[in-house]
């Protein structure tokens, strides 16, 4: 998988809030090559096992290019995971 940058640089990491302001989701978009491989080590290793942070994570995946993560505010924590990867 690769996570390619936008236009102005950016990694394509956004939120949006639900619900009036009581669901928050993470959007990471335009994923190139296997969306499930991202989903599965992002689930594995952005929060360590048995920590509340990671019983909360949940990924879905829309039209296989785009990953929804709701379960909290880690937009942040998602960026620097990616930037560490290397993207």
């Amino acid at each position: 998988y690769f996570v390619p940058r936008n236009t102005k640089g950016n990694l394509p990491v956004y939120t949006d809030i639900r619900n009036a302001g009581s669901r928050h989701l993470v959007l990471v978009r335009n994923i190139e090559g296997n969306a499930s491989a991202l989903a599965r080590d992002l689930s594995k290793s952005l929060f360590e096992a048995d920590t509340h942070e990671a019983s909360r994570l949940k990924i879905q995946f829309n039209h296989s290019r785009h990953l929804t993560i709701s379960g909290g505010r880690w937009k942040e924590e998602i960026v620097a995971w990616l930037k560490n990867k290397g993207f």
